[in-house]
């Protein structure tokens, strides 16, 4: 694949600048850069989704092409096939099979056509590349290794979130792609698949591009980098992976400030100069000429001077809450839950909170994190308990799926609040690198990424007492994602919170956690709902059924992570 002078612009506002860029074929790419850089614009100009107003990528037009998007949408025509369904038509051998048949009856009755001829033989050769022998047993390997086995004859419509954006990215691993664009494709994975997804990609025959924040993720599959700058409109690859990158690009970087440095001290003292000289009498005509000199030197110092790069404004947080809540915030009561016709989700679950805790909850995809979560904020009703806020508790919820922003309104809009003047709220959203007329866009035209700024910035401007997250790192940055586990590490308030993120959880200081189980792996309920004790290794295999959910306390960052590992089928 090789770019070549690309130039994309919307209006005023510069996206690419004679940008080029050459990989080889077999590459694993990270293509990395701050929210709004353009990264995944360029994914959309591959996949001819997106014209470039000059310039041009050139691939083999005969590559197949395999797409994760960031934000998972099953078409209605698939709502009601099987998984099992869904992902073997990432392979359509049986239409390239009517197609062919199709032809051969055209070439019964045009024999001489070289036009029919050559598309039976493109046709077969697409045939032969799906491996049809170990067709069965290739899908079979890929739903097993990302834990969606026991799914393959649910209906797609029968998934939560996370299982449908497990099930489209094992869709497009078993493609067999010759260039896989995958856009964040971490969000959603335990750490398990995780594992097997890297392995996947790294012995992956065909070319990878891939958009991730994941630090861990770049540096296990990627050979190179490229880096689309937001501040100079430009893209370079780097060879290696991130960390590779982040070596070398902060030796660039320190180069550069001194390179401008210098730049800037010689300018000065060059219009120190011919500022004298301009003030210099008449008589004194030596200085003058001089001046005239030293003027025409300025102007091409000016002309060449480098721009220095913009550091971007970081996401300043203030989540103080406005006012405290009670001791025990939250009170969940023998909450029973399940969606109609499904199998309870939860039976009887009892806990509480005291003011101050930070509250995780982890379990593998589709055993009900965020459903619990909707149950807690009223947005489900349970069919049986209670839950219950102290008096003085309020709540700022922040979802997976973003559902708080309304996408008709624009950014403004939807952080609106009588508690603050316009230019408050112009101010907090300039903290999360939305600046001057950014702040009058549709949401509909924003980035994943900064969709979630928005949201973020929403639900602390709220000031809640009470902070319920669903996977909040996922669209962030890892710069954002440190600063933002920062601050709520020291927020006074209560947090609940879902994530796969591990470092993340560390970071803020998580002090207990509820596993919930997949219903494939209920045990007996041996544990009481609120133990106080740390378990010992060996009690983590026993985590109980639905109504008696253990609640682990004394988290530490070993202990997930050797949980993650005994049990990762449920993380």
């Amino acid at each position: 694949m090789k770019a070549s002078h690309l130039h994309l612009a919307y209006g005023t506002k510069v996206i690419y600048d004679d940008c080029n860029f050459h990989f080889e074929a077999g590459d694993k790419v990270g293509v990395i850069g701050v929210n709004g850089a353009g990264k995944t614009t360029l994914f959309r100009i591959i996949l001819g989704q997106q014209q470039l107003d000059d310039g041009e990528i050139d691939f083999d037009n005969n590559l197949r092409l395999g797409y994760l998007p960031q934000e998972i949408t099953i078409p209605p025509e698939h709502a009601d096939i099987t998984v099992w369904d869904y992902v073997a038509s990432g392979r359509p051998v049986d239409d390239l099979q009517n197609e062919l048949n199709q032809e051969y009856e055209k070439l019964a009755k045009y024999p001489d056509s070289e036009k029919i001829l050559d598309r039976i033989t493109k046709l077969q050769d697409l045939i032969d590349s799906y491996d049809l022998a170990n067709f069965d047993y290739e899908l079979l390997k890929i739903l097993d290794k990302m834990n969606l086995g026991e799914l393959s004859d649910r209906k797609m419509r029968e998934l939560s979130g996370g299982q449908k954006s497990k099930v489209a990215f094992a869709r497009v691993l078993f493609e067999n792609a010759g260039l896989l664009l995958l856009d964040e494709p971490t969000n959603h994975l335990d750490v398990e698949t995780k594992s097997f997804v890297m392995n996947f990609l790294r012995h992956y025959p065909g070319t990878v591009l891939v958009i991730s924040h994941d630090i861990e993720f770049l540096d296990a599959v990627t050979n190179k980098t490229l880096f689309v700058n937001k501040t100079t409109h430009k893209m370079k690859v780097y060879k290696g992976n991130y960390s590779d990158f982040r070596r070398e690009y902060a030796a660039e970087k320190a180069a550069e400030d001194a390179r401008i440095t210098e730049q800037e001290r010689e300018i000065k003292r060059l219009s120190e100069f011919v500022a004298r000289a301009r003030a210099a009498k008449r008589s004194n005509t030596a200085l003058i000429g001089m001046g005239h000199q030293r003027e025409k030197v300025l102007a091409k110092k000016l002309e060449a001077l480098e721009t220095r790069e913009r550091e971007y404004a970081k996401v300043a947080l203030n989540i103080t809450p406005a006012k405290l809540s009670g001791r025990t915030p939250l009170e969940v009561q023998n909450l029973t839950f399940a969606y109609d016709g499904g199998p309870l989700l939860y039976d009887r679950l009892s806990f509480s909170l005291d003011r101050g805790e930070k509250f995780l909850i982890v379990g593998e995809n589709g055993v009900g994190k965020s459903t619990l979560l909707k149950l807690i904020v009223g947005q489900l009703q349970p069919l049986a308990g209670s839950v219950i806020f102290s008096k003085h508790t309020t709540i700022a919820y922040y979802a997976q799926e973003l559902e708080i922003l309304d996408e008709r309104r624009t950014i403004l809009e939807n952080v609106a609040s009588y508690d603050f003047t316009d230019t408050e709220l112009r101010s907090a959203l300039s903290n999360f690198l939305f600046y001057g007329d950014d702040v009058e866009k549709k949401v509909s035209v924003l980035s994943p990424g900064e969709k979630a700024r928005v949201a973020l910035c929403k639900i602390l401007l709220q000031r809640a007492n009470l902070i319920i997250l669903d996977e909040p790192t996922n669209h962030f940055d890892p710069d954002t994602q440190k600063i933002i586990g920062e601050n709520l590490k020291d927020y006074p308030g209560t947090i609940i919170m879902v994530s796969h993120n591990p470092a993340f959880v560390e970071q803020i200081g998580i002090t207990r956690m509820l596993i919930v189980p997949s219903r494939h792996n209920q045990d007996p309920p041996a544990e009481a709902a609120n133990r106080t004790t740390q378990p010992t290794k060996s009690k983590l295999t026993k985590t109980g059924d639905a109504s008696h959910l253990p609640i682990i306390k004394n988290y530490s960052h070993e202990l997930l992570e050797y949980y993650y590992y005994l049990n990762s089928d449920l993380i």
